[in-house]
């Protein structure tokens, strides 16, 4: 069988997989919790940055699967390829090395996620945040079963229990709604995005699901 998360990994997708609304909340949520100059890690992301074009980062690292996808986007410092299905455990970068750690729209194809949550426990700084934003959008072959098979609620569930099942981490928020009201979308993107919803049929506004939670700054100690 083919590892799921390398299916047609090589072939770059240089598509937007969510309409300009979640988009727009995705940056807005990160505009207000990842602070100014700090150190920012995007998992599994692509050509494109949802982070705020105006805020200033000290280091961006983005980790995926393509690397002319990562070549494109000009955010990023660096970047590294990486197959978390396979090898989800001891990344190069050192312990305490980020402000933020982000994943968008990807959580639900990790086969292996306590691994990989263990790992951007480690990678965070004492007090940063780790923020999974995710719609109802899928790649149905690629994504496990216990996502597939779930309901919304379920889905939010599921990645609270991700960050659970690490010790370090605060108790996970769930976030449903950010207000984008006083950040008009682009003009060019909310077209593309007007023509693409009138191509595909749908009707509705992507979902927006986002949970966080972030690394204690003092372990509790326990006898």
């Amino acid at each position: 069988m083919p590892n799921l998360l390398w299916l047609h990994a090589d072939q770059p997708r240089i598509v937007q997989h969510v309409d300009d609304t979640f988009r727009r909340k995705v940056t807005q949520l990160y505009r207000q919790s990842i602070p100014a100059n700090g150190a920012v890690l995007d998992l599994m992301s692509s050509w494109v940055s949802h982070l705020p074009e105006d805020v200033a980062y000290r280091l961006v690292v983005g980790h995926g699967m393509n690397a002319q996808e990562l070549r494109r986007n000009k955010r990023l410092d660096r970047f590294f390829i990486r197959d978390f299905n396979k090898e989800p455990s001891n990344w190069a970068e050192k312990d305490n090395t980020f402000d933020a750690v982000v994943c968008c729209v990807s959580v639900q194809y990790m086969q292996q996620p306590e691994c990989v949550f263990a790992e951007i426990q480690r990678v965070l700084k004492p007090g940063g945040v780790c923020i999974m934003t995710f719609s109802s959008r899928l790649f149905y072959s690629k994504a496990i079963q216990g996502w597939r098979d779930n309901s919304a609620f379920g889905r939010v569930s599921l990645v609270k229990q991700y960050f659970q099942c690490v010790k370090g981490f605060t108790a996970a928020r769930v976030v449903t709604e950010v207000d984008v009201s006083s950040k008009p979308p682009n003009a060019w993107a909310a077209l593309q995005d007007r023509v693409t919803k009138l191509l595909s049929g749908a009707a509705q506004q992507d979902p927006f699901y986002a949970v966080l939670a972030y690394k204690e700054a003092v372990l509790a100690y326990k006898e």
